[in-house]
């Protein structure tokens, strides 16, 4: 559409099923190179992906015909079908359900794109649950600790 202008900044948050450690050192840059792929596939730019081996972080710019959701179903089934395709994980790998996505102005872009980029040291001291549930309560997201995973059978 002629003269439509925008710059939607985008946090998405989601978990290996059942917050299993499977992302490996060894091929987790990859992984984050084929979300990032993904992403911009869209019509979204990517900014950064990053995570450590239970969790994965997106920053992107939202392209404003798209749903959130539609593009976060593109990039966890096509990455999912990345890792088994490319047999990375002992049994078949999967998301958990859902993802958290949260909204950025401009002057908030340097510090996300850092806290990505740290997650590793991050983790080393905030489990994930304990950084899911403060973002959720800094976006003041209401949730129920019950639903927020799925636990395993």
């Amino acid at each position: 559409m002629p003269n439509t202008y925008n710059k939607v900044y985008i946090q998405t948050v989601f978990a290996v099923k059942f917050r299993q450690a499977l992302i490996q050192k060894e091929w987790r840059a990859d992984l984050m190179a084929v979300i990032g792929n993904l992403i911009n596939e869209t019509g979204c730019k990517n900014i950064i992906v990053n995570g450590v081996d239970d969790h994965v972080h997106c920053f992107f710019n939202l392209k404003p015909s798209l749903a959130i959701s539609d593009v976060m179903k593109s990039a966890k089934a096509k990455s999912s079908k990345w890792i088994n395709d490319n047999k990375l994980t002992p049994q078949r790998f999967e998301w958990q359900g859902g993802f958290g996505a949260f909204s950025y102005n401009q002057s908030q872009v340097n510090n996300v794109f850092n806290y990505i980029k740290n997650q590793e040291a991050h983790h080393n001291k905030q489990s994930f649950i304990e950084e899911y549930i403060e973002f959720l309560e800094r976006f003041e997201v209401d949730y129920d600790r019950e639903y927020l995973f799925k636990e395993p059978i």
